[in-house]
């Protein structure tokens, strides 16, 4: 029988250096330099990231949502409030994001504290939407078991039915998320796994800037 070998999958790092001096004061800053680069550099999805919820008594989840905006209040994402990310973010507000692009050997981890956005801030986003993912946004009763595809389907036609010829309105239970971070850290791959990471932590109302080691 064929195995796969996954020890001998090796990628050595050598395109980029990151330090201390080299980074800007502000987080937020730094990370549009790193996304301008990606989107620049053709990295396929660039906010596509990782996010990281538990359950109140610590049981993880993870799973890949797409990045809409950043601020200096934070990173936004879109999904439904009713799903198991939206129910554990109700029980542990506490949660992690991170992006990875391989084609710029660069990651990106940020930790904080996940709020709502306001539903002006979802309305409007919504409304930027294709109309099929609206109707998708109303359709799909996400992370519920259903009996099949023909199922979803079905939704969807009905869906189609009722706004049909209307402005399809945004579903209540759907809407945004804003990670308010208080840890981003910058990860660039270096030669022999001795990588750059150059953390900001927010403490005092001012953001920390250290190196940790790789």
């Amino acid at each position: 029988m064929n195995t796969t070998d996954l020890s001998q999958i090796r990628s050595d790092y050598n395109l980029k250096q990151l330090s201390k001096s080299g980074v800007l004061t502000n987080p937020i800053e730094q990370f549009r330099i790193w996304m301008d680069e990606a989107i620049a550099g053709q990295c396929n999805e660039p906010n596509a990231m990782t996010l990281a919820t538990s359950t109140f008594d610590g049981k993880p989840s993870a799973r890949v949502v797409l990045l809409k905006e950043f601020n200096n209040q934070g990173f936004v994402f879109f999904t439904n409030y009713e799903s198991n990310k939206g129910k554990q973010i109700l029980q542990n507000p506490y949660a992690a994001l991170v992006l990875f692009w391989p084609e710029l050997q660069r990651q990106v981890r940020i930790e904080g504290l996940i709020v709502k956005t306001t539903e002006k801030e979802s309305d409007e986003y919504f409304k930027t939407r294709p109309g099929k993912s609206k109707i998708g946004a109303w359709a799909s009763p996400q992370s519920q078991v259903i009996r099949n595809r023909k199922y979803l389907e079905s939704l969807k036609s009905d869906f189609q039915e009722e706004f049909s010829g209307k402005t399809i309105s945004r579903p209540p239970n759907w809407g945004g998320y804003i990670l308010q971070p208080n840890i981003i850290e910058f990860w660039q791959g270096r030669p022999n796994r001795l990588h750059d990471r150059i953390q900001y932590s927010f403490l005092n109302s001012e953001w920390l800037i250290e190196r940790l080691a790789p």
